[in-house]
């Protein structure tokens, strides 16, 4: 795929109004989530919240594109249609995971490094030839005592940069997820210096290894408090803090950054796009790519009832869309919220 195939992907994905949907929870993590709500995680019934939430009505008004597991990507509807094929041709981008999550990081206590490079090659090729139209991997950041270390961040910010490499070369837009967690008692301060430090060391990284940016997206985590931190910062306070890391560190050039919810509520994941959108215009379009943010409450319903509520939870599915969709062009108002 030609640089500019790449550049038209990658603006499609941040197109005026829509997002990503991330439903690429590994079987572990989606075993976790089922069993909260008294589902069993079998591989039909993954195979049916999948297709619950690929077959949305009207999905595609305000979802660009999904992130897919390795599992999905090979799955089929009832009626024996592949998912990428009915994304595609619903005009819904497939994405597909491919890192294979963080592991300790030999030397730093507390601190992890992603793996997945080995066989990336071939993989991304496959996933490619499956539908694949862009790729992601993500990097974790803890913050703590003593933590994050240059070395951690640069270390993962290499390994951001090898697979997005690695991406283009298999014509798929990649999808970089420096992920800094809201885990710990930090304040917003402290979260604003840490991600802009990940940021900084990330398009370093991308920059020497010749990755194009207009073909790639940035999935950034926002600025925000710890979540056990005393003093939660207000809404307006997040948003001006997040723009101006991100404009202190993320090059004009890049066709669109995605915001992911890293463990917030629906309404503050919403509420806190939508402030950053109202601080605009902003040099790149700033979108979502939630997961739980997107599906936590249609899952609740699904679960008391997984043949009669099926349509219902769909109804919720579109309803997040459409708030979070209007959220990135900065006309959410809380009256909408479902």
């Amino acid at each position: 795929m030609s640089i500019d195939q790449l550049e038209e992907t990658a603006l499609a994905m941040v197109a005026a109004g829509k997002g990503i949907i991330a439903i690429d929870e590994s079987n572990n993590t989606i075993k976790k989530r089922f069993e909260a709500v008294g589902i069993d995680c079998t591989e039909e019934n993954r195979r049916r919240y999948r297709e619950l939430l690929l077959t949305t009505p009207n999905l595609s008004d305000h979802i660009s594109g999904a992130i897919l597991y390795d599992e999905t990507i090979r799955q089929k509807t009832r009626d024996g249609v592949l998912f990428t094929k009915l994304m595609l041709d619903r005009g819904i981008l497939p994405g597909i995971k491919v890192d294979k999550g963080p592991q300790p990081l030999a030397g730093f206590p507390g601190e992890v490094a992603t793996e997945g490079l080995d066989g990336l090659r071939e993989r991304l090729h496959e996933y490619a030839r499956l539908g694949a139209r862009f790729a992601k991997w993500r990097a974790v950041i803890h913050i703590g005592d003593d933590i994050p270390t240059s070395s951690a961040i640069d270390t993962n910010m290499h390994l951001l940069a090898r697979y997005a490499a690695l991406c283009q070369e298999a014509g798929l837009v990649p999808m970089v997820e420096p992920e800094v967690l809201m885990d710990g008692d930090h304040d917003i301060d402290t979260c604003y210096d840490v991600t802009e430090a990940t940021l900084r060391s990330l398009f370093a990284a991308l920059y020497e290894h010749n990755v194009m940016l207009e073909g790639t997206i940035l999935k950034a985590s926002m600025v925000v408090s710890g979540k056990d931190c005393a003093e939660q910062a207000e809404v307006d306070e997040v948003a001006d803090a997040t723009l101006r890391c991100l404009k202190s560190a993320v090059p004009a050039q890049l066709p669109g950054i995605v915001f992911l919810s890293g463990g917030q509520s629906d309404r503050a994941a919403t509420e806190h796009l939508d402030a950053i959108n109202r601080l605009g215009p902003n040099p790149w379009p700033l979108s979502f790519s939630y997961g739980r943010a997107m599906q936590s409450a249609a899952l609740k319903l699904w679960s008391a009832d997984l043949l009669g509520n099926f349509a219902a939870a769909q109804a919720i599915v579109a309803s997040r869309a459409r708030e979070n969709g209007l959220a990135a062009m900065g006309r959410w108002t809380a009256d909408l919220q479902a």
